[in-house]
């Protein structure tokens, strides 16, 4: 193995290579890219939460100067598309037991040519010359709408008397039971004590700082259509595309750059790059498709919305005994996905030993837009339900929170343990990353600040949370390494990239194992001419699959290099060293550069034939594996009683990666990690009116994001305990941040409130639920100063 050039190997804080590039605004996106002739796209989308199409009359539009067509669902089914294909189930090693209906899959057409069923779907495509022209063709589209009842809320739309919103049938299309329901409930019926919560984890959207666009050509001499979209991958994209058009793969070939935010929301195919796909073959043209901030809010897929009933019992020495509950999904108006519920509910347990636990979890249809796997899908939701779960436990029964945890942490000497959802983490020190959270939180020193804010008339609170996370994902994954005569090593990998750093972190993986600069290799991901497999980036599958196999070309690539090289040196592979890049006869000066090699495999006639051509290697691998990243989080929160506003002003975590490839960007990672939870603790909420399911919340004027300025300097600590099921001990990084965020925010700032009898607080906890929650308590006969003023316990 050689040695990393210049710190730029595993492990070094590299600075990411392609900020420079980006913050001179070289960054190349999907809108930056032009085809000569092109026409623009327009979707006109449904003003009705669920309405019937009873007819579409396009002739007004079609005579609008510049249009060049308009198509609707009608036009889709006569061309034979077919439906978006979702894959809406993927069983994981846990214990699930499907309950009738078991798994309903609903078509999702590009187009609906029966009913809309959300506001913001696309019923017609309109093509102009020009994005103006188009636009004035949609407005002299006359649709006549027959409204039908909507309900857009997660409980209502799981009600046998819901409005159907896909075949007259029941909303719920998912539905199962995980766990041994008999040995919980003999649990908790020993239980000396039992800890309830009821909550709903609110839906909110991805906001990704690029909106979604796509430019389509297709080429009748070949028959292949060429799209330009960013994505979460562009090997699945390609692939959906080709079934919704009903043509061979290989007619397809998608392209992506510069892909500016993702989080989940561009994990899978949209109606639209399909549309203006097949929108350019029947002009015979390009055409392009930029959507607009607005319709980003109602179109995008969302995320989250999940409603869930959970128990902890516990005995009389604060043992966990057992945990029970129901958790009801909210996939909007069709299924797009089932790992909120999912994944989500195997990890209900967390890093806690728990006897025994049973749940039922379910996924209904409602008309609001479909949700979508999200930073981390499902275990932010579920993480808050047992950590808030834990602090109602430690006050309602007396015990102090950090000695709860600590009592019912696994150990590390009982891993790898098996969660009663049949999960098995592998490896790690859960009490140890608790630790160094608390001492960096200084949890020892919070008395004294609670009682200098009271003094200022603010309430403070200190929070902790602990998280496990899961990582599956597409478990296939190819790399192909080329090292090149002229001083360059492409790899050529699935994993794409929308914000990660991939150029400079897996350019590190190549510097550690091939010695060769970090400014020689250069990253090919978005090309699906170059790159055939690939998973893409999701679920935290990126640095965990992409190490693995380009280790493994790596290896292949020095194994054939040293067969050159023993020819070139005059000696035998035993008495070659590879160090640094070079190859070298031991106790000699006598060396050649991996360049030089590469050199001579394309340009010497006189070696075996097959050490001739392009020194390259390709690793493609199927690894179903899980990895289980975790850690903790400690907040601290002031809180004003007269306005209920919350200040952050402490903010601590410690995540374990295993092996930390670059710090520095994991660091990054996490702090965007924390920004997501707080947006989602505080402020963030998609609203959907209950009785018209008009979304209220489709702008940035009424959709609240975190700014900086609402957040602190974080203080984060990277663990590396090696993972035991990865080769390189590797952890995903991506989504720890998000996870425990929700509920140590929540649980800082009813720790804030306690002494105004305020037990919790729903999510996002904005200033006046805050406000509303302190005057509608038992404590409210006091001001607001006089109880936040009343002695800290």
């Amino acid at each position: 193995m050689s040695a990393p050039v210049n710190g730029s190997g595993i492990g070094a804080p590299v600075r990411r290579r392609e900020d420079l590039r980006l913050i001179r605004g070289a960054g190349r996106y999907t809108a930056d890219e032009n085809l000569p002739g092109q026409a623009h796209a327009v979707m006109l989308r449904s003003p009705h939460a669920h309405a019937a199409i009873r007819s579409i009359d396009t002739h007004k539009a079609l005579a609008t100067p510049g249009v060049l067509a308009v198509l609707t669902g009608a036009d889709l089914l006569a061309d034979g598309l077919k439906p978006i294909p979702h894959k809406v189930w993927s069983q994981h090693p846990a214990e699930i037991q499907l309950r009738p209906p078991h798994v309903f899959t609903a078509p999702h057409y590009p187009l609906p040519a029966d009913k809309a069923r959300f506001v913001g779907e696309a019923v017609a495509v309109v093509v102009g010359e020009t994005v103006n022209a188009a636009k004035d063709g949609a407005e002299r589209i006359a649709i006549d709408y027959e409204s039908l009842p909507a309900v857009v809320a997660t409980a209502a739309a799981a009600r046998q008397d819901a409005p159907s919103i896909h075949d007259q049938r029941s909303n719920i299309c998912f539905d199962a039971e995980l766990g041994d329901a008999a040995a919980t409930a003999a649990a908790f019926a020993t239980a000396a004590h039992v800890a309830r919560l009821e909550t709903w984890v609110q839906r909110v959207t991805g906001v990704p700082m690029e909106p979604r666009a796509a430019l389509a050509s297709y080429d009748a001499a070949t028959g292949r259509y060429t799209l330009y979209a960013g994505n979460g991958g562009a090997v699945r994209l390609k692939e959906d595309l080709a079934t919704i058009l009903g043509v061979p793969a290989d007619k397809v070939r998608v392209l992506m750059n510069d892909v500016g935010g993702n989080f989940g929301t561009r994990g899978m195919i949209y109606a639209e790059f399909a549309l203006i796909a097949w929108a350019a073959k029947k002009l015979g043209r390009p055409v392009k498709w930029v959507i607009e901030r607005h319709e980003s809010f109602a179109a995008d897929y969302q995320a989250r919305d999940l409603v869930v009933e959970a128990e902890l019992a516990l005995d009389a020495d604060g043992k966990f005994l057992a945990m029970r509950g129901a958790n009801l999904g909210n996939l909007g108006g069709h299924t797009t996905n089932y790992s909120m519920v999912q994944k989500g509910v195997q990890m209900m347990t967390s890093i806690y030993r728990m006897p025994a636990a049973h749940f039922r979890a379910r996924a209904t249809l409602s008309n609001t837009s479909p949700t979508r796997p999200y930073r981390s899908a499902g275990r932010p939701e579920v993480i808050f339900v047992i950590e808030r779960l834990i602090d109602i436990a430690a006050r309602d029964f007396g015990f102090d929170r950090v000695a709860l945890r600590r009592r019912n942490l696994i150990p590390q000497t009982e891993l790898p343990y098996r969660n009663p959802f049949g999960m098995t983490y592998d490896s790690g020190d859960y009490t140890g990353a608790m630790n160094a959270a608390l001492k960096l939180g200084d949890w020892a020193g919070f008395r004294s600040r609670r009682r200098e804010a009271k003094k200022r008339g603010k309430c403070r609170g200190i929070g902790v949370a602990n998280y496990v996370d899961i990582s599956t994902g597409v478990p296939r994954e190819k790399a192909e390494i080329v090292v090149k005569p002229e001083g360059v090593v492409e790899l050529v990998i699935g994993v794409t990239s929308q914000g990660q750093g991939h150029e400079t972190s897996f350019a590190q993986l190549v510097c550690e194992w091939l010695g060769v600069p970090i400014d020689t290799v250069r990253l090919i991901a978005g090309d699906t001419d170059r790159v055939t497999v690939g998973g893409g980036a999701h679920s935290g599958r990126g640095m965990r699959l992409g190490s693995i196999v380009i280790k493994t070309s790596a290896d292949a690539v020095i194994e054939k290099a040293t067969k050159i090289a023993e020819l070139l040196l005059e000696t035998s592979p035993p008495d070659i060293e590879f160090k640094n890049g070079r190859f070298t006869v031991k106790g000699t000066n006598h060396s050649v550069g991996l360049f030089e090699v590469a050199r001579a495999a394309a340009e010497r006639a006189d070696l075996p034939a097959e050490l001739r051509g392009p020194l390259a290697a390709a690793s493609d691998q199927t690894i179903a594996e899980a990895s289980f990243p975790y850690g903790c989080q400690v907040c601290e929160v002031e809180v004003d009683p007269d306005t209920g506003a919350v200040k952050l002003v402490h903010y601590v975590a410690v995540d374990d990666v295993g092996r930390a490839v670059n710090p520095l960007i994991i660091h990054g990672q996490v702090h965007g990690g924390i920004a997501q939870g707080v947006g989602q603790a505080l402020m963030e909420r998609a609203y959907y009116e209950p009785d018209t399911g008009q979304l209220l919340t489709a702008s940035f004027m009424d959709y609240a994001m975190p700014r900086a300025s609402d957040l602190p300097f974080y203080v984060t600590e990277l663990s590396e305990v090696p993972s035991t099921t990865h080769p390189l001990g590797l952890r995903p990084a991506g989504e720890g941040g998000t996870v425990p965020a929700l509920g140590v925010i929540i649980n800082a700032i009813v720790d804030a409130l306690k002494d105004f009898g305020v037990r919790h607080i729903e999510m996002p906890a904005t200033p006046e639920r805050i406000w509303r929650a302190i005057w509608q308590t038992q404590a409210s006969d006091l001001a607001p100063q006089d109880a936040c003023n009343a002695e800290a316990k």
